[in-house]
C-alpha cells in the first residue's frame, strides 16, 4: 500500500462537500425541505475553512523542519521518508 502525506485541508473540504450532498439527498428523499441557496454557505464556508486549515498545516510543518527519517515502522523495520 502506498503511503502519502496526510492533508487535513482536503479532509475538511471533503467533509463539507459530503455534508452538502447529504443535506440535498435528504431533501430529495422528502425527509426535510432545503432551499436551493443553502448550498452556497455550505460549500463556500467549507472551502474557506479547508483553505485556512491547509495554510495552518503548512505553517506547522515548516516550523517542525524536514520529515523524520530512520524511524521504526509498525513491523519494526526502518522506514525512510
Amino acid at each position: 500500500m502506498l503511503r502519502h502525506e496526510f492533508q487535513p485541508g482536503r479532509l475538511v473540504a471533503g467533509l463539507f462537500l459530503t455534508a452538502t450532498g447529504a443535506v440535498f439527498a435528504g431533501d430529495a428523499a422528502g425527509l426535510w425541505e432545503t432551499p436551493w441557496f443553502a448550498v452556497v454557505p455550505l460549500v463556500v464556508g467549507g472551502l474557506c475553512l479547508a483553505g485556512a486549515t491547509a495554510v495552518l498545516t503548512r505553517t506547522v510543518r515548516r516550523r517542525r523542519g524536514p520529515g523524520r527519517t530512520n524511524t521504526a515502522g509498525p513491523t519494526g523495520t526502518e522506514v525512510r521518508n
